[in-house]
């Protein structure tokens, strides 16, 4: 029962592990998810990625252009505008 129990606690912290796992793009519905958050606040979104542990949206907003960083629960963490 103590080894069923440990199995399916690494089932569960496995999948978000394996988002960062390496950089690259995330999956379609991670992506949707940002979309749809970043989207909300007005950002036209163009690329997501994800780079150093966090995703990071390409966006536009009110003609200017941004990255977006967001953590593994799709949280912004910070915003640089590019010029």
């Amino acid at each position: 029962m103590r080894h069923s129990l440990k199995l399916l606690a690494l089932a569960f912290t496995l999948p978000a592990a394996a988002a960062f796992a390496s950089d690259g793009t995330p999956g379609a519905e991670t992506q949707a998810k940002i979309r749809e958050l970043l989207t909300g606040q007005g950002y036209e979104v163009r690329k997501i990625e994800t780079e150093d542990g966090l995703y990071e949206a390409y966006a536009l907003k009110d003609g200017k252009k941004y990255e977006v960083y967001l953590n593994d629960k799709i949280e912004v963490v910070k915003i640089e505008e590019n010029d």
